[in-house]
């Protein structure tokens, strides 16, 4: 029930904006082609972004099939890091400074601070519901 509440008052106080930029940022990067492997990444995040509490998000399995894992998921994300990830972590960043003001405002920048993590890094990670 809990995180019933706190997901509706993330949704309403930032959750849907945040989401909402994760998935037109997906659209954009899919249009391009190249930049399909963030566009989903992009995605994965945007789920986790509209509805964060109860969800946590871990590394993929090891598969070698999987363009994530490996140099190739290191590499992708290190271009994701220089091209947009950091500025993405620092408006995450910024937003959850300005959430630790406040008592009530402190779980919702927990979350900000796991995106942050997230956006610096996204390729290779997936989100899945807390046990």
């Amino acid at each position: 029930m809990i995180r019933l509440f706190l997901n509706v008052l993330w949704l309403i106080f930032g959750g849907f904006v945040s989401g909402c930029a994760w998935l037109i940022g997906g659209a954009f990067l899919a249009l391009t082609i190249v930049g399909l492997p963030w566009a989903f990444a992009a995605w994965r995040i945007a789920a986790y972004s509209f509805w964060p509490f109860g969800r946590e998000i871990v590394w993929r399995d090891p598969d070698p099939a999987d363009l994530g894992q490996g140099c190739l998921g290191v590499s992708l994300n290190l271009v994701w890091l220089v091209v947009a990830g950091w500025w993405i972590a620092l408006s995450h960043l910024l937003i959850a400074v300005a959430e630790f003001v406040s008592i009530i405002g402190i779980p919702f920048a927990l979350k900000d601070l796991e995106l942050a993590k997230l956006a610096l890094a996204p390729i290779g990670r997936t989100i899945r519901e807390k046990p």
